[in-house]
């Protein structure tokens, strides 16, 4: 239930810390950064891996200067895992690591490979490393600042700040940028290239893989407000534009990746607009309506760029760059209220007897299938254990004569 994070500078040589903090508001600092073997500047979120430990990357330090991937225990005890040579292999990694279901960890690096671009790569926990594909900085894209993401498909998703066919390298409000998709063996392929039109630019902000299979993210830059937007992306590479921020009240640049919720709303952050300038926090509908739930003011901090997260009592958590009582940032928690989805009866199917039941359902959603003979009696009788969802969709059967009457319900349980 604790929380745990980094900070790009600051500890004892000012080379970054990794913390940890419950959700009262009291962090502790875990390790300080040397510059050694365990790298420094930790610019990304932690992870943590199938074996309980936590995985992160350094932008720089290292043996060769050029950034690690590190390990970390639950206590805080620190190891280089791998130092980027900033050549062929790559460098400078801004961005969170993925695990793969093989258990090894997928990222990016910003910089170094064959074009100077980045890299996509692959290291065991062991820190045995294979680079996967360099950047070309076409139809691939530039500069990946963003971690990956791996879909149901076992495919893994991700984006990249520039690049693209529209890509404009001397100015960086149209660096444009592209999403892709890789598969594990390192096979890239292109499926949008952003024209830092309406459709927006500069995607800085891993992408999330909504319950309906699409994949939700946001740009910095671009659309019609120039701005930045929210945008929904299918698997085959078909963009909608949810939201251009104009960069008032509801904000502007968004920096941090989406969080979808129990409720199938999507949360997020701005890093700047709002009453202040100084960000705001807002829900979006996946159908593109915008609520903002709190702005930032400077006291509670102000500028916030990396993603939410839930904590174990429902509230969400997140960093700010900025503001607070010294200035350098503040640590976060923004209530929401979370309704439900109601199961809906999507299909029904008989054969032999045997009745196949669906519902609609959202991720993690506890469900008790009932029926009864007599919808007069109100006496409802329970059909099997709890179903807890795995997707958005919940199948249950039934076994009974042909002569006989049911009817069902389902209970969506707390």
């Amino acid at each position: 239930g604790r929380l745990y994070g980094t900070t790009e500078i600051g500890g004892a040589n000012d080379l970054g810390t990794l913390f940890v903090v419950d959700t009262n508001g009291q962090p502790v600092d875990l390790y300080s950064f040397t510059g050694a073997g365990d790298g420094a500047y930790p610019y990304a979120a932690l992870i943590q891996g199938a074996d309980g430990n936590f995985y992160g990357t350094t932008l720089a330090g290292g043996t060769h200067g050029s950034g690690t991937v590190f390990h970390m225990t639950p206590n805080g005890s620190v190891s280089g895992v791998y130092s980027f040579t900033g050549g062929s292999n790559g460098g400078n990694p801004f961005a969170a690591l993925a695990q793969g279901t093989d258990g090894s960890l997928f990222g990016v690096t910003y910089f170094g490979g064959a074009y100077g671009y980045g890299t996509l790569f692959k290291v065991s926990t062991n820190g045995a490393f294979n680079l996967l594909h360099p950047f070309t900085g076409v139809a691939d894209g530039a500069y990946a600042d963003a971690a990956l993401v791996q879909g149901a498909d076992e495919n893994f998703y991700g984006v990249a700040s520039g690049g693209g066919a529209h890509w404009d390298v001397g100015d960086r409000a149209h660096w444009d940028g592209t999403v892709f998709r890789m598969a594990a063996d390192g096979t890239v392929t292109s499926l949008y290239s952003f024209t830092g039109g309406n459709d927006g630019s500069s995607p800085d902000a891993a992408l999330v893989q909504g319950i309906d299979g699409s994949f939700y993210g946001v740009t910095s830059y671009g659309g019609t407000n120039l701005n930045g937007t929210l945008f929904r992306i299918t698997t085959n590479g078909v963009l909608t534009t949810l939201h251009a921020f104009a960069g008032g009240s509801d904000g502007a640049t968004a920096y941090g990746s989406l969080l979808q919720l129990s409720d199938g709303n999507l949360y997020g952050t701005t890093a700047y607009g709002g009453a202040y300038n100084d960000g705001t926090v807002f829900r979006i509908t996946p159908g593109g309506t915008l609520t903002i739930l709190a702005w930032f003011d400077g006291y509670n901090g102000a500028n916030p760029e990396s993603a939410l997260v839930q904590g174990s009592d429902g509230a969400l958590y997140g960093t700010t760059l900025s503001g607070g009582v010294n200035g350098n940032g503040t640590i976060f928690r923004v209530t929401v209220s979370v309704s439900q989805v109601a199961p809906v009866f999507q299909t029904v199917a008989q054969t032999n007897g045997t009745f196949m039941l669906t519902w609609s359902a959202l991720p993690g959603q506890r469900f008790q299938l009932q029926y009864c003979s007599d919808l007069a009696w109100g006496n409802w009788n329970e059909l099997g254990g709890v179903l807890t969802a795995g997707g958005s969709t919940v199948t249950a059967s039934d076994v009974m004569g042909s002569t006989s009457q049911r009817f069902y319900r389902v209970q969506l349980l707390p």
